[in-house]
């Protein structure tokens, strides 16, 4: 089967982190947040899958509404830093996670463009060795 379709679908990145599967996206409408609004985590604005099930029936919910969904155990791909005293809201906007060390917040981006697009307002990826 062809990873392409006629109409392509929307990527939601379903990232493992900790003991939680976390995403972060924006539904246009509201349907799809009220029917999955009992995940959102309003503080750390995304959904949180608690558990295995969780997730497996949250990713049966987007796909059924016509979403791709990508599992992500491993986010080191898109995880950016800058410096604790440099602007970063637009980079918050757009992550799944953050963290606050002594000279530098580090963040979990949502997806690849969001790294970039992170990169270009003064952060840095994190490298392997670093992180």
């Amino acid at each position: 089967m062809s990873e392409q379709t006629s109409s392509a679908k929307e990527r939601i990145n379903i990232f493992k982190i900790g003991d939680l599967w976390c995403f972060k996206y924006f539904f246009s409408g509201g349907e799809h947040f009220k029917d999955l609004a009992d995940y959102y985590n309003r503080a750390k604005y995304r959904f949180e899958l608690k558990d295995i099930d969780e997730r497996d029936r949250v990713i049966k919910y987007l796909e059924e509404n016509g979403f791709a969904t990508i599992q992500i155990e491993d986010p080191s791909d898109y995880v950016v830093s800058i410096d604790k005293f440099k602007k970063y809201a637009p980079i918050l906007r757009n992550s799944i996670d953050s963290t606050e060390k002594e000279k530098e917040r580090t963040f979990i981006m949502k997806d690849l463009a969001s790294v970039e697009e992170a990169i270009s307002n003064g952060a840095k990826k994190v490298s392997d060795d670093t992180a």
